[in-house]
C-alpha cells in the first residue's frame, strides 16, 4: 500500500534557483561529509546524481536523482536500500531572495512495516527538511 509522509513547509532565505541549483547537483553536497566525524567520512560517498552511505544496523543505502524540473522539483529513488521509497523536494518562490520549501516521501508499505516507522520516519523527514532549510546556497 502506497504511503506518504511530508515535511511542514519550511522558509529558505535564498532564491528558488539557488537552493535548486545546490539540491540538483549531489556532489555540491560533499561539503557535508566535510563536517562529519573522521570515523564516519568514509561511511559516505556523493557525486552529481548520487549518494551512497552506511547506515549500521541497516547497511548501505543509495539514493539517486531521478528526474529534475527546473527550478521546482528534484526527485529521488532509491537505488540500494532495505525499503524502496521516493522523495521529492518542491520549491516555490515567494520573492526574488526567498522560496518555501517542503518534502515527501512515497513508499510502499505494508501495514506492519507502516506501524513501525510511521513516527521515526516523520520524525527523520522534518530533521531532514530542517538541515536544508539551514544550508547556505550563495
Amino acid at each position: 500500500m502506497e504511503t506518504k509522509f511530508e515535511s511542514s513547509i519550511r522558509e529558505i532565505n535564498f532564491s528558488q534557483e539557488a537552493v535548486y541549483n545546490k539540491l540538483s547537483d549531489l556532489s555540491l553536497s560533499q561539503q557535508v561529509r566535510d563536517r562529519l566525524p573522521d570515523d564516519k567520512k568514509e561511511d559516505i560517498i556523493f557525486d552529481s546524481d548520487s549518494i551512497t552511505m552506511n547506515v549500521p544496523p541497516v547497511g548501505d543505502i543509495s539514493i539517486r536523482i531521478c528526474d529534475r524540473e527546473a527550478p521546482k522539483t528534484i526527485k529521488y529513488e532509491t537505488v540500494t536500500s532495505p525499503l524502496p521509497f521516493n522523495l521529492w523536494v518542491q520549491l516555490l518562490p515567494t520573492s526574488p531572495t526567498s522560496c518555501k520549501m517542503k518534502l515527501t516521501i512515497k513508499s510502499d508499505l505494508n501495514p506492519f512495516v507502516k506501524g513501525m516507522i510511521s513516527k521515526p520516519l516523520q520524525a527523520g523527514l522534518e530533521k531532514l527538511a530542517d538541515a536544508i532549510a539551514a544550508g547556505k546556497y550563495e
